[in-house]
């Protein structure tokens, strides 16, 4: 029996390294992409050596660039490969005020968190419907429920990635596609995110309400192999989302921005 195939991206760190491991672990032949090919290529020895039986293919490619989906996916199919787990991780984070981030660098954050994201999932979602069925999680954020001011540009990304993995896990559902799509909320994770100059102001978080990357990998994960079309991880985040429908948009809009900006160094 050969083993499935999961393609994840944004494999180099964070949530998306630790998906790597746990699929490695249940002997998931891997496609790791990301920017660094160094970097997946010292993983995927890594990987290998702890698990022999799987293979690992790694593909750099920047998400950000005109066409990068499709010419991702004709890669793989180059190397005669069939992604049966999709993983729609990479993404861009920026705060500041959207007057004083910089434009292009915003524009960017859009093309991977949501241009090449949505184009890997419809091209491999019809690569799946044709064969054999299979899993997409895409990697939303606890953000997705709430507008947030200084984390505007993001927020709305992530809200747009949950509802369209909401719609689109009930399109394939009814269409008796095999394909199931989940969307993956993590809150605060302990990852380079919380901590890049390179996207603008650091928010400070208080440790205790920081999930590791290994525990928002797994419930991801799990959620998405039991046809789940949402997991938002961790009870608090839980909670955070039961009390957004309590309130209007734009309170919770107030309310998040004075935290952020209070927040934010």
């Amino acid at each position: 029996m050969h083993n499935k195939t999961a393609l994840v991206t944004g494999a180099s760190d964070g949530i998306g390294l630790e998906c790597c491991k746990i699929l490695a672990a249940r002997g998931y032949n891997l496609i790791l992409v990301s920017r660094r090919k160094s970097l997946l290529d010292d993983i995927a020895d890594n990987l290998k050596n702890r698990h022999p039986a799987i293979s690992c293919t790694v593909i750099a490619a920047d998400l950000s660039a005109s066409r990068a989906a499709q010419d991702l996916f004709q890669t793989v199919e180059k190397h005669g490969l069939k992604v049966d787990f999709l993983i729609n991780n990479a993404g861009l984070l920026h705060n500041g005020f959207f007057t004083q981030l910089d434009l292009a660098a915003q524009e960017k954050m859009i093309a991977v968190n949501v241009l090449a994201l949505t184009s890997l999932t419809h091209l491999f979602a019809n690569q799946m419907a044709a064969g054999n069925g299979g899993h997409i999680l895409n990697v939303a954020s606890l953000a997705a429920w709430t507008p947030i001011p200084n984390q505007n540009v993001y927020a709305a990304s992530k809200a747009y990635v949950l509802s369209f993995s909401q719609a689109l896990h009930d399109e394939l559902n009814a269409a008796c596609s095999g394909v199931t799509v989940t969307a993956l909320c993590p809150g605060y994770t302990a990852t380079k995110m919380m901590d890049n100059p390179d996207q603008g102001g650091k928010l400070m978080v208080p440790a205790n309400l920081l999930q590791s990357a290994a525990e928002v990998a797994q419930q991801g994960i799990d959620a998405c192999l039991a046809g789940r079309p949402t997991i938002v991880t961790g009870l608090a985040n839980r909670i955070t989302v039961a009390i957004t429908r309590l309130f209007s948009r734009m309170t919770l809009a107030k309310i998040a921005g004075r935290y952020y900006r209070s927040n934010m160094q």
